[in-house]
């Protein structure tokens, strides 16, 4: 399998687990992958049958690489993992006569895409999506065949388990209080984590009588923006703002929290608030987009639309707090490490079976 793919092992995000986590499930299969990614900034360690190029930066010296790294290599399957790679992936799997994935994620799909996407998204041999509402905005574009578009959804790494957040707590000095946690970019092109909302809400939260303290994790240029939303709000004291936390802290962060809320309007799929639950930590977010698949129609997770979400977060922060090992258990149940080799196992069958 060659895999083109903006990031994979050293990158950062949700897309980038998700194609480790396919990439990994692939090569434990037993095909060799072969992976050439655009970014990988960060140290990374890769399993067997798996190889990664370095990363190449510029759409045509990544271009030129990809095809010439394409025509000396067997290639049986071109993975594409993003939209925006679709049309290069389609021209190499027509170079090499070989059967082409193309994955979906979320906004970049929701759009109408370009022609030359649309045709190589046509020309795939199977399409996946991370949830429905990708699955079903790919089939309003695509004139494909509904069986070729199969949801494969996040899954999570086994370091988020339950444990104690006593110490997380000591650190952040947030003894006694009620501690609300996102983890997500702050994008100033893509405002639609919804930092914003929670800021914004803070102020009535408090007013309802909650000790509330608002933690957000990440990175991005729209920090400014919110740090000021948070001062004119007048709640810049309950807002913190943490800056990036490397994956291995992030268990520890989650376990700290009451409750880890993002009201995003645009979610593929939101690998986030599954951490969280396989953390044992409640959840919740938007009836909209793939939020509605992480959270299981709220079955696993709160899950309302934005009218009801500040009561509905002033009733998880009022009511008795569930079993941390119960809520693991069902996240796992859903999307844990073996339902999602599982998954991968069942695409690669019908990818054969389409050969």
């Amino acid at each position: 399998m060659l895999a083109l793919v903006p990031d994979a092992f050293g990158g950062r995000g949700g897309i980038s687990q998700y194609n480790r986590d396919f990439l990994g499930a692939v090569a434990n299969s037993g095909m060799n992958v072969l992976i050439v990614p655009r970014d990988a900034p960060d140290p990374y360690f890769l399993p067997n049958n798996i190889r990664q190029t370095r990363p190449l930066h510029g759409k045509f010296r990544y271009t030129g690489y990809a095809l010439r790294t394409a025509l000396s290599t067997r290639v049986d399957v071109v993975f594409c993992g993003h939209l925006f790679m679709a049309s290069l992936a389609a021209i190499i799997a027509r170079l090499k006569r070989a059967q082409l994935i193309i994955q979906t994620h979320g906004i970049e799909a929701w759009p109408q895409p370009t022609a030359q996407q649309r045709k190589a998204v046509e020309s795939a041999d199977l399409v996946l999506s991370v949830s429905r509402h990708t699955r079903a905005t790919v089939l309003s574009w695509a004139a494909i065949d509904p069986a070729r578009v199969i949801v494969l959804p996040n899954t999570v790494r086994n370091e988020f388990i339950p444990g104690s957040g006593s110490r997380g707590r000591a650190i952040l000095g947030m003894e006694g209080k009620h501690v609300l946690l996102t983890v997500a970019r702050m994008d100033s092109q893509q405002q639609y984590k919804g930092q914003d909302r929670m800021i914004a809400a803070m102020p009535r939260l408090v007013a309802m009588g909650h000790d509330v303290y608002y933690l957000i994790a990440g990175e991005g240029d729209d920090r400014p923006r919110l740090e000021a939303l948070a001062r004119e709000r007048g709640v810049q004291d309950r807002v913190r703002f943490l800056g990036p936390v490397p994956t291995p802290q992030l268990k520890d962060l989650y376990r700290a929290v009451d409750l880890y809320v993002m009201p995003s309007v645009g979610e593929g799929f939101g690998i986030a608030f599954l951490e969280a639950m396989a953390t044992g930590i409640p959840a919740a977010g938007l009836d909209v987009g793939g939020s509605r698949d992480v959270l299981a129609d709220g079955e696993l997770g709160i899950c309302v639309p934005e009218s009801d979400f500040l009561y509905a977060i002033h009733r998880a922060l009022t009511a008795p707090k569930p079993d941390p090992s119960a809520l693991t258990k069902a996240a796992r149940a859903r999307f844990g490490r073996d339902k999602f080799g599982a998954g991968v196992v069942s695409v690669l069958k019908r990818l054969k079976e389409t050969a």
